[in-house]
């Protein structure tokens, strides 16, 4: 990696959390100024823009919450606990996984109405998210696992909607009372659909 490359990798590093944290608007380039200690011609040198970062920042955060859950998923092996596994890792909204909370909701509430190209991307990671918890079922389906009738794109689509509106609501609340609720619901329809 090139000294040039490694500083803008250091500059999204700085910038996606306070993007993540503070929102889009709110975070001004004086503040990506004071947390990489660079001045504004040397960010702008690596950066046309602040839109450019943007969108950087919010791919950065959403592939360090991929790899976590990744990371984390690749210790099981049937497609049942794999899915166990992914409501487990989001069972604590209040102790975020990346700084700030969920980058998808977080960038996806912000962007719906402002900027066309991060809500794209926010949309092609919750596609990607529910592609991932989909293909988990079907290989449980092929694999003998769960009933061969289950519409498990159906299913992916609903879990995945369950588990960010308990991020939503953990986070407002201050706690994760509510996302426990939605974990044991969630586990029991998957239960009812395991042979």
């Amino acid at each position: 990696m090139s000294k040039g490359e490694e500083t803008r990798r250091f500059i999204i590093e700085q910038a996606a959390p306070l993007f993540n944290t503070k929102g889009i608007a709110a975070t001004a380039m004086s503040d990506i100024m004071e947390a990489t200690k660079l001045s504004k011609g040397s960010l702008y040198v690596h950066f046309e823009n602040k839109d450019i970062l943007v969108a950087s920042a919010v791919d950065y955060n959403m592939e360090q919450l991929t790899s976590k859950l990744l990371n984390s998923l690749n210790q099981f092996n049937t497609a049942k606990d794999k899915l166990y596994g992914y409501l487990d890792f989001f069972i604590d909204p209040t102790q975020p996984i990346i700084n700030g909370g969920c980058p998808m909701l977080n960038f996806g509430v912000e962007s719906d109405d402002t900027n066309e190209l991060i809500k794209i991307k926010v949309n092609n990671m919750v596609n990607k998210s529910q592609k991932l918890l989909s293909d988990i079922i079907k290989h449980g389906i092929d694999n003998g696992e769960f009933k061969p009738d289950w519409d498990y794109d159906d299913f992916a689509t609903i879990m995945f909607a369950m588990l960010e509106g308990g991020i939503l609501i953990s986070r407002v609340a201050g706690n994760n009372t509510k996302m426990k609720v939605i974990n044991k619901n969630l586990k029991k329809m998957i239960a009812e659909q395991t042979l």
